[in-house]
């Protein structure tokens, strides 16, 4: 299924895509989609509905965050080599696990705002993954029983605060707009390999970033065997997992976003996200 959150910021209502791409209306079925709508029991009622006996929604409203409220927002850096060598860091030997502010949520078209002070706004592709049960000490192999689906994350970096103001990454990746989610939260069997998706984002129509998850230094499933071996997942957690090559601050020089800039990002089976940059 393609699920999706509809509506003015704050009041978003649950729906998902019918097999004729129209929105319908779930809130019949489930409140929301958050901690406590999002799990395996609710996917399957939803799976058995009659999506075209529900309401259906006008195409032309604002589309929202997939998920709301999530308990914790992870991410994971340098995970493409080709990534983690062009902003000259060595290829890690483990994940590297970060936090952003569950609060730098927003919808997937949604204006990212560049901070008063901030000189060096950053573009990432992602995809990230949102968990559907409690997780802790997963194994590998039964990684994939506790992913509830896939959405794309543009993790907007602020590389200064990132980089040069200390301490760790959560200062640069947490500002008010940067963790654009959606459109869709994707579910497994909509997706047929995942781990061979393309990935790219352009900035007013040039190609910046192309990648494949064929390329992650990580998977997925070793994603969630790793973290869940210190960290206990809960439902509705999100973790984005890294992104390809192409980000400003890899080129030559650095070439870092600016008022009026579009954004287009598009993933293999997850949709496509179209924002535009503005200066606070």
């Amino acid at each position: 299924m393609k699920l999706l959150r509809i509506g003015k910021k704050g009041k978003e209502i649950p729906a998902a895509l019918d097999k004729n791409g129209k929105y319908r209306n779930l809130t019949s079925i489930i409140k929301d989609l958050d901690p406590e709508n999002i799990n395996f029991k609710n996917l399957e009622i939803l799976k058995k509905s009659n999506l075209e006996s529900l309401e259906e929604i006008n195409e032309n409203i604002r589309i929202g965050s997939c998920i709301t409220k999530p308990g914790n927002f992870f991410a994971i850096g340098l995970n493409y080599a080709e990534h983690a060598k062009e902003t000259g860091a060595k290829t890690p030997e483990n994940p590297v696990l970060f936090n952003k502010s569950v609060h730098s949520i927003v919808g997937p078209n949604d204006d990212v705002i560049i901070p008063k002070g901030s000189n060096k706004l950053d573009h990432e592709v992602e995809i990230a993954f949102v968990i559907g049960k409690v997780a802790k000490r997963v194994l590998e192999k039964d990684a994939q029983d506790y992913i509830f689906g896939y959405c794309i994350c543009n993790d907007i970096s602020e590389r200064e605060w990132q980089k040069e103001k200390g301490g760790q990454w959560v200062k640069g990746k947490s500002g008010d707009t940067f963790g654009p989610l959606g459109p869709y939260l994707v579910t497994k069997d909509e997706i047929k390999n995942i781990n061979n998706l393309n990935l790219t984002l352009d900035v007013n129509g040039e190609r910046h970033q192309t990648g494949n998850t064929n390329q992650m230094i990580f998977n997925f499933n070793f994603l969630v065997a790793h973290i869940t071996s210190f960290i206990t997942l809960m439902p509705g957690d999100i973790v984005t997992t890294g992104t390809p090559p192409g980000v400003g601050l890899g080129m030559s020089p650095p070439v870092f976003l600016k008022n009026g800039d579009l954004m287009n990002l598009s993933i293999d089976s997850l949709g496509k996200q179209n924002i535009k940059v503005k200066a606070e």
